[in-house]
C-alpha cells in the first residue's frame, strides 16, 4: 500500500513538474510577445516624436505682435519652436522687390510650408514652387488678384485667408466723414504700384460722390517717404488722413499716427494705427487672422493639399476710436460712432 502511495506521489510531482513547465514557457512567451510590442510602439512612437517640420515665414515687413499670435495658435496646436518646428524667417524690410529671392531662399531650405502675407508674399511663394504648400494670411481678394482659382475649393498649392481690402478702406473714408462731416480734403496714403490700388480708388469713387469730399493720394515706399507725405499733405491742405491695407505701412504705424498728430490730422487706418495713436480704426483683426493661420498649418502638416481647403474670409469687423487723440486733436467723436465702436481708447 505504501509503495502504491509513493508511485502515485511521484507520479503527481511529475504532472505538476511538467504543468509548471508548460506554463513558464507559456509565461517567458508573453513576456517577450509583450516585449516586443512595447519595443516596437516605442520605436514607433519615437520615430514620430523625432518628427521636426520646417515652417518657412515670407515677410513683406516686420509686425511683431501678428507673429506671435501665429506661433501662439501653433502652440494651441502642439507646435513648439524647437521642439517639433523649426521657423525659418525671411524679411523684406519693406522692399517687395526682395520678395522673389527671399521665397527661393526658403524653398531651398526644404521647408514643409510656407506662410506668407501681403499680395507679393504668395505670388514669389508660388513663382519659387508649384508643389511646397503656402498659407497665405490676410491677403486681399485672392480671387481677382488671380492667387486663387475660387475661395472654395481654391486649387493649385496656396490656401489661408482673404479680405477685401479695398472695401475696407473706403469705409474708414465714410467713417472719416461721419466723424468730421464738414472735412473736404482728405488723403490716402498707400504703398506705391501695389496691386490692389486700381480697386481701392473704385471702391471710394462711391464714397467720394456720396459724401462730397476730395481724395488725394500720397505715397510712401520707405519709412524716409513719410515725413516728405506729410508735409505734401498740409501744402495741399490736406484735413484728414486715410491709411490702406500694407505691411510696409503697419510696420511704421507709430511714426505714421506721430506724423499725423504733429500735423493735427486726424487719421483713419485699421486696428494697429488707432493704438498706435490714429484716430478711428476700422477694419479685420490681423492678430487673429495669423493665428487662424496656424489652423492651415496644422491640416497641411497632417497631410491635408492645399487646394481642398477652402480660403476663408472674416466675417467680423471692428471699429476702434481713439478718444484721447482726439481731444488732443480738439475733436468730439459722435455719439453715433461711439456706441458702435468695439473699442474705446481713452
Amino acid at each position: 500500500m505504501n509503495r502504491k502511495a509513493g508511485h502515485m506521489r511521484a507520479g503527481l510531482r511529475r504532472r505538476v513538474g511538467a504543468d509548471d513547465a508548460r506554463r513558464s514557457t507559456r509565461r517567458t512567451f508573453l513576456v517577450a510577445l509583450g516585449s516586443s510590442i512595447l519595443t516596437a510602439s516605442f520605436g514607433a512612437f519615437a520615430q514620430q516624436a523625432a518628427k521636426v517640420y520646417r515652417i518657412g515665414f515670407l515677410g513683406v515687413g516686420k509686425a511683431p505682435g501678428r507673429i506671435d499670435t501665429l506661433r501662439a495658435g501653433l502652440r494651441d496646436l502642439g507646435y513648439v519652436e524647437g521642439k517639433n518646428i523649426i521657423i525659418e524667417y525671411r524679411w523684406a524690410e519693406g522692399s517687395s522687390e526682395r520678395l522673389p529671392q527671399l521665397a527661393v531662399e526658403l524653398v531651398r531650405l526644404n521647408i514643409d510650408v510656407l506662410v506668407t502675407h501681403s499680395t507679393g508674399g504668395p505670388r514669389a511663394a508660388r513663382q519659387a514652387s508649384a508643389s511646397i504648400p503656402i498659407v497665405m494670411v490676410a491677403v486681399g481678394d485672392a480671387v481677382a488678384t488671380g492667387l486663387v482659382e475660387s475661395l472654395a475649393p481654391p486649387g493649385g498649392n496656396i490656401t489661408g485667408s482673404t479680405i477685401l481690402g479695398p472695401q475696407l478702406v473706403a469705409k474708414r473714408l465714410e467713417m472719416l466723414k461721419e466723424a468730421l462731416p464738414h472735412v473736404s480734403r482728405v488723403a490716402l496714403l498707400v504703398r506705391p504700384n501695389i496691386p490692389s490700388l486700381p480697386s481701392i480708388r473704385k471702391e471710394m469713387e462711391t464714397v467720394v460722390r456720396s459724401r462730397k469730399v476730395e481724395v488725394q493720394e500720397f505715397e510712401a515706399r520707405h519709412p524716409k517717404d513719410l515725413e516728405a507725405a506729410f508735409q505734401g499733405m498740409a501744402r495741399s491742405r490736406i484735413e484728414a488722413v486715410v491709411v490702406s491695407e500694407h505691411p510696409a505701412l503697419t510696420e511704421n504705424a507709430g511714426i505714421i499716427a506721430k506724423l499725423a498728430i504733429n500735423h493735427r490730422l486726424p487719421l483713419a487706418g485699421y486696428g494697429e494705427f488707432t493704438e498706435a495713436g490714429g484716430m478711428l480704426g476700422y477694419g479685420v483683426n490681423f492678430p487673429e487672422l495669423y493665428r487662424r493661420a496656424a489652423y492651415f498649418v496644422d491640416r497641411v502638416l497632417k497631410g491635408a493639399r492645399p487646394g481642398d481647403l477652402p480660403v476663408e474670409q472674416p466675417t467680423k469687423f471692428e471699429l476702434v476710436v481713439n478718444v484721447k487723440t482726439a481731444k488732443a486733436l480738439g475733436i468730439t467723436i459722435p455719439q453715433s460712432i461711439l456706441v458702435r465702436a468695439d473699442r474705446v481708447i481713452e
